[in-house]
């Protein structure tokens, strides 16, 4: 189906039961979606509380919910969910589920929903963002004016987009989005995925790889998870060569941290571009001294109107699930066979 940037908020609300249903919320969405999600449900704020009173919590007010509303930072560990015998469904408010044992869930009849199509746009433009960043050096010219060094010569070049090879890791929804502005730079697109994607122009390699001896910049954007983790190792850094760039919207699981800043220390990888690391907010502290790599705090669906159609879409999910009716974006796993 296709969702509106607006999702959420005009539309007929479904008819829910006389009393407010109560929900466990594990972490805060932006506030106008916040608002809406107080105005229509009694929520129990998990994120608020100390440890004690989330213990107390647990114990008691919110064993009786059926539904948790949480976003791919808090996900759903296991002591929740198995703290909450009369669990049903899992909103997600954002499009990353993987900080929740999905198989657990599904055995457990529990399904989950998150909220893609709404943030494509916003990622798509950061994506293409920091690739021109870390080609053009924008960061470190923007520093080199601000240090006075201009005045002293000239700025180093730096590496033309358009007419060069990119190669995408994942082909999903904002995979395709990417591409396709991508190819309107004049840029030549290839990928990656699990397995090739029907109706697409873009050339196909068998592995990541591959692709890395062939382009010139890669680009992740993969769900995370122990299927991609780490995915991206030293060879495909070292494959991508001392003028490649790598640039991770994905899961910051899905690149070898450790190995990224060595190659990009000793030459072996020309420049990197991340939004997402593997112990956010904690980067590899070498990244921090690079001036090869352009780093970004997780930014990717962070504007006013991404993440209040992505909340709006996460209570939308939720109304549709004590009204009875279809859940609007379940996630894959958690379809019924």
């Amino acid at each position: 189906m296709t969702i509106s940037a607006t999702s959420g908020g005009s539309a007929a609300q479904p008819n829910l039961p006389g009393d407010k249903p109560a929900i466990l919320q594990l972490g805060p969405l932006y506030q106008p979606a916040q608002q809406r999600v107080e105005q229509l449900f009694r929520v129990h704020k998990y994120w608020l509380a100390d440890a004690a009173g989330r213990s107390a919590m647990l114990a008691g007010p919110v064993r009786d919910c059926r539904a948790v509303l949480t976003n791919g930072f808090f996900g759903l560990d296991n002591a929740i969910m198995d703290a909450l015998p009369a669990l049903q469904m899992v909103s997600y408010g954002t499009v990353g589920y993987d900080r929740i044992d999905v198989a657990r869930a599904v055995a457990r009849g529990i399904r989950i929903t998150n909220t893609p199509g709404v943030l494509n746009d916003a990622v798509t433009e950061l994506a293409i963002g920091m690739l021109i960043s870390a080609a053009r050096r924008i960061p470190q010219g923007d520093r080199f004016v601000r240090s006075g060094a201009w005045e002293r010569g000239g700025f180093a070049l730096a590496q033309q987009v358009s007419h060069k090879k990119l190669g995408i890791l994942g082909l999903g929804r904002i995979g395709r989005a990417i591409a396709e502005v991508a190819s309107m730079l004049k840029i030549q697109v290839s990928y990656h995925s699990r397995r090739p994607v029907a109706d697409v122009p873009w050339p196909y390699h068998a592995s990541v790889l591959a692709m890395a001896e062939e382009v010139d910049f890669l680009l992740a954007i993969v769900p995370g998870g122990e299927g991609t983790r780490h995915i991206i190792n030293e060879a495909v850094m070292k494959a991508l060569g001392p003028q490649g760039v790598l640039i991770n919207v994905a899961r910051g699981s899905v690149v070898d941290e450790a190995a990224l800043a060595r190659c990009l220390a000793d030459g072996s990888l020309g420049a990197a571009a991340l939004d997402v690391f593997e112990e956010e907010p904690k980067v590899h502290p070498a990244l921090m001294t690079l001036d090869n790599v352009v780093l970004q705090p997780h930014v990717g669906s962070a504007t006013h109107d991404t993440r209040l159609a992505m909340g709006n879409l996460a209570i939308d999910n939720l109304l549709a699930f004590f009204a009875g009716q279809n859940l609007l974006t379940p996630v894959p796993e958690s379809l019924p066979d």
